[in-house]
């Protein structure tokens, strides 16, 4: 059965070129088939994970690493895989604008699938060139994606993909540079082989090269400084493409910054960096936010805080540093998605959120539910996951990150409560009326579904979480299994 991980990009990306060929036939079937693939393809990782409780590593074509093509699949891979299928069938673009053609609706389809594809891709490969691959096709559908917005007038949309565009070439240029001097100085892109020749990298050359690949594949994971296209590109995309990039994307890229970290660099020079970076973002990110006048804005700004907050995690060497990052990454996956969808019945200037709570109960009391847990209330998860990483800060004695996370946490308190307290408020004029949409509700509530229930099983999560981050960081298996063709 392991052989059938290859599908998960696979299928996607076939997929996402016949579906204009199905959508002539039939539009209605091109809309609902791919939702059934996604949710196929969940089901099969779910399987693979119950199968194949042991990591294993599938070599295409027979050919053994360093010379071929590794997918490296432990439970780490497949959680973000599983997260790949699950969020883009809740974020799934359901509903078109009327004056869209038929085109372009089955454009925005394909690109979503080819964004499964690129994710699926980066989540499974054991190849820092094939990374850069995916992770180029992952941007050309994020291009895509973007420029479909619905802002009037248009030009919003095609002005703030083509922002994003310049900003994430540029960030491709420096990621290729990054692996250009790797290869340069060890003759291997296979980050098991690199891992065997890390010391060769331990030089000026070799951390300008992390640098350039932490720039580079930053520009998706909202690192500061080459995150500042994230408001305008969320403001001009629909609020589901919008939840998609901040809460799945972002969170790939990071992926591979990660693996070559842990892989690569273990160094604390590396380390220290990504702390400086992640605290410069959950500054800029946090005051951002506080002084938007708009929603949209103001969760685009706190993305990039709550990104922040996952590059300090990170920084923090070891398990403790892989546990706290996965418990960060995986809140902001299920909490800032939902908010995206609430701010799509709302949407608009923070003044016309005044007594919309009147309107709209369920989706004000959903909007209070991820504010309380992404400030860290307990017992909803965000308590727990602050919890993890101060206290792996506390034990690396980081008393500056430490101070900075706590007094972020009290701004982000600030903006959250003039946002609640607001659409609680009286007003007597109604002038603005929300767009209701049966699919933002339904899956806004799965996600507040899942929060809860970690809430409930925090222990068996926890559990599971710290199995998954000791698999992550044990680098010996990974080269073992990556370079010996075990299982």
């Amino acid at each position: 059965m392991k052989e059938l991980i290859v599908l998960t990009f696979a299928v996607p990306l076939l997929m996402a070129f016949l579906l204009p060929t199905i959508s002539r036939v039939s539009f209605t079937l091109s809309k609902l088939i791919a939702p059934l693939v996604l949710l196929a393809l969940a089901i099969m990782v779910v399987c693979i994970w119950n199968f194949h409780t042991e990591t294993f590593v599938l070599h295409i074509g027979n050919f053994i690493g360093p010379q071929g093509i590794v997918f490296y699949v432990d439970r780490l891979a497949l959680l973000f895989a599983f997260a790949i299928f699950a969020m883009t069938l809740l974020m799934w673009p359901w509903y078109f604008e009327k004056d869209e053609s038929s085109d372009t609706r089955t454009r925005k389809l394909s690109l979503t699938l080819l964004l499964v594809a690129a994710s699926a891709g980066m989540s499974l490969s054991g190849d820092i060139f094939n990374l850069y691959v995916f992770y180029e096709l992952l941007a050309v559908a994020s291009y895509g994606l973007i420029a479909a917005g619905n802002k009037k007038p248009a030009g919003n949309s095609y002005a703030a993909a083509f922002r994003y565009l310049m900003i994430s070439a540029l960030g491709s240029v420096f990621a290729l540079l990054g692996i250009a001097l790797i290869y340069f100085q060890t003759g291997t892109l296979n980050l098991a082989h690199l891992s065997e020749m890390k010391e060769l990298l331990n030089n000026p050359a070799g951390l300008i090269a992390f640098v350039f690949i932490l720039l580079g594949f930053g520009v998706k994971a909202e690192l500061f400084p080459v995150n500042s296209w994230v408001p305008e590109a969320y403001m001009a995309s629909s609020k589901r493409v919008a939840g998609l990039l901040a809460g799945l994307v972002s969170k790939l890229a990071v992926l591979v910054i990660i693996k070559a970290l842990v892989l690569i660099y273990p160094q604390d020079e590396a380390r220290q960096l990504l702390l400086f970076l992640g605290i410069a973002g959950v500054i800029v990110g946090e005051f951002s936010a506080m002084k938007a006048q708009d929603m949209t804005r103001m969760l685009s700004w706190s993305s990039i805080a709550q990104l922040g907050l996952v590059f300090i995690a990170f920084s923090i060497p070891g398990k403790a540093g892989m546990l706290a990052g996965l418990a960060v990454a995986l809140h902001h996956l299920i909490s800032k998605p939902a908010m995206f969808l609430i701010a799509e019945r709302w949407g608009g200037s923070l003044q016309n959120l005044k007594g919309r709570a009147q309107s709209s109960p369920i989706m004000a009391a959903l909007l209070i539910l991820f504010a309380l847990s992404m400030v860290g209330i307990p017992p909803l998860p965000g308590f727990w996951v602050k919890f993890l990483l101060l206290s792996g800060l506390s034990a690396q004695q980081a008393w500056l990150a430490i101070a900075v996370v706590l007094i972020m946490t009290v701004v982000e308190t600030n903006y959250l409560y003039r946002v609640i307290s607001s659409l609680y408020s009286r007003d007597e004029q109604q002038s603005v009326t929300s767009r209701h949409r049966t699919a933002d509700t339904f899956s806004a509530l799965i996600l507040a579904g899942v929060l809860i229930f970690v809430s409930v099983q925090v222990q068996t999560v926890g559990q599971a979480l710290d199995e998954i981050a000791q698999d992550a960081v044990d680098v010996k298996s990974y080269i073992d299994l990556s370079l010996g063709g075990g299982s």
